[in-house]
């Protein structure tokens, strides 16, 4: 058999060029579009760095400084530390109360606001008006509210004891008792979890009511449907309700600034309205804002040790439709 070639003609010099060319034209092109782009996102990178960067650094310098904001600070090493955790009296008492709080409040407002958004997804005569209201706490003004709470409370003339006299019950001290005063805070932010309700709303609604028919027609009933089909469906917004209420519960300070201020003695000294207090509260006598700082970032490290070994315990398990 006979072998035919093909004799291919030599390609140009022209030609080669353009090939040659080709890949850088690709190169320029990419790399305009990549100054182009990070120019549109460089007023949230600079902003990012002025806001959250450059005081994150500074804060870190100043906790190991004796600083009063006023006067140049002076460096101290570990002393802030060393003092928070072996000669403050009230730092260990203060984290106890907050990581009680935080046990206690999170899993509260998230069942709260998951029953409310169950309560409100369903179709009946003047169900917008009810989701109005619950979500009304949300958009009132913080103060106003808490003061009117405080009044509430009150031992001798409040609404909350009113009624329990109405009902032939003992009255409670509520703020003013170390043993009701926490639970008291708690009955406030569960009766402000509107928001809560509302992300969960959203969640509802976008599960697939055929799921639920199919469930209902293999003969589940309406809590195996709930737990099987409903919960699974809406993982990713309960893990995100989780962090957003693990880290507000950390960093709770208006309910506590407002209606106990702490006491009685330290039943609601929670670390964030301690660290105002260090910090602010005798500033004109003895301003320590360099141990302060030392005081946020403990909290912060401690917020990030519990938020990242919640997302390690809950990994795979907040996904959509793992278990339909």
């Amino acid at each position: 058999m006979t072998r035919t070639t093909i004799d291919m003609p030599a390609p140009s010099a022209r030609t080669l060029g353009r090939a040659r060319a080709k890949p850088s034209g690709m190169s320029r092109r990419k790399r305009r579009d990549a100054i182009i782009g990070y120019a549109f996102i460089s007023p949230a990178i600079i902003g990012l760095l002025l806001f959250v960067g450059y005081p994150m650094v500074t804060s870190l310098y100043h906790s190991f400084t004796q600083w009063n904001g006023l006067t140049p600070a002076q460096w101290i090493g570990f002393t802030n530390y060393v003092q928070m955790f072996t000669h403050d009296p009230t730092f260990w008492p203060s984290l106890g109360v907050t990581l009680l709080w935080v046990v206690v409040s999170v899993p509260v407002t998230i069942a709260a606001g998951l029953g409310l958004a169950v309560l409100v997804d369903r179709a009946f005569k003047g169900v917008k008006l009810f989701r109005t209201i619950f979500y009304l706490p949300v958009v009132l003004p913080a103060v106003a509210v808490l003061t009117l709470w405080k009044y509430i409370y009150d031992p001798t003339y409040g609404l909350a004891n009113e009624i329990l006299r109405a009902l032939h019950l003992p009255t409670v001290m509520w703020l003013g008792d170390s043993h009701t005063a926490l639970a008291s805070i708690l009955i406030v932010g569960v009766w402000g979890i509107g928001g809560t309700m509302i992300i969960f709303l959203a969640g509802l609604q976008a599960v697939p009511t055929e799921l639920a028919e199919a469930a209902k027609v293999d003969g589940a009933g309406p809590i195996r449907r709930f737990m099987q089909v409903t919960l699974p469906m809406i993982g990713p917004i309960l893990l995100l309700q989780l962090v957003l209420q693990l880290n507000g519960a950390f960093q709770t300070f208006t309910q506590v600034a407002i209606l106990t201020k702490g006491g009685p003695g330290t039943s609601t000294d929670l670390l964030m309205y301690k660290i105002y207090t260090d910090g602010f509260a005798n500033f004109i006598a003895s301003p320590n804002l360099g141990y302060a700082t030392a005081e946020v970032w403990v909290l912060f490290i401690i917020v990030m040790i519990v938020t990242l070994g919640m997302l390690r315990l809950t990994r795979g398990r907040f996904t959509a439709g793992n278990e339909a």
